[in-house]
């Protein structure tokens, strides 16, 4: 495990993690704004995932989505004490609306006996596959970008 894994999985280690291990992250300004129990919330500025139009790039659009539920998963796995890779095995976004301000997308952690189960299957079969959504904000609140993921960890 990497030296910036903290025990406590802290939203700060989090993200010095993924700044060091995913270079994407720092150009796109990513922060980890919550990290709990709950869900997880990544946020990255306007100004640096901005198009031409001057709305969020769709590009950063489906990246930040995708890195919460990969860093979700993540995290999960590491809560359980393994040692695991995560990749992305499929993805979509559904595009409903321009984003004009700060980039913050929202995946709420799947429920216990989800986990249980996508737990107890890798452990079982050193490779298990788990489907996780985050949504990305609009400026009235509503979902600009629902986005759905296939997940796959492998220990």
């Amino acid at each position: 495990m990497s030296e910036l894994v903290p025990d406590s999985m802290s939203a700060r280690g989090l993200e010095a993690f993924l700044l060091e291990k995913i270079p994407l992250t720092r150009a796109m300004g990513l922060h980890v704004a919550e990290s709990n129990a709950k869900r997880l919330v990544l946020e990255a500025p306007l100004d640096r995932n901005v198009n031409h139009l001057g709305t969020a790039f769709g590009g950063s659009l489906h990246a930040l989505p995708t890195l919460a539920c990969y860093a979700g998963l993540w995290t999960l796995l590491r809560e359980a004490g393994i040692d695991g890779h995560v990749v992305v095995k499929r993805s979509q976004a559904f595009y409903r609306s321009p984003v004009t301000g700060t980039l913050r997308a929202t995946c709420v952690r799947p429920h216990s006996a989800l986990v249980k189960e996508f737990i107890r299957d890798l452990q079982r079969h050193k490779k298990a596959r788990m489907d996780l959504e985050a949504v990305v904000e609009g400026a009235d609140g509503k979902p600009a970008v629902e986005f759905k993921g296939s997940f796959v960890a492998v220990v």
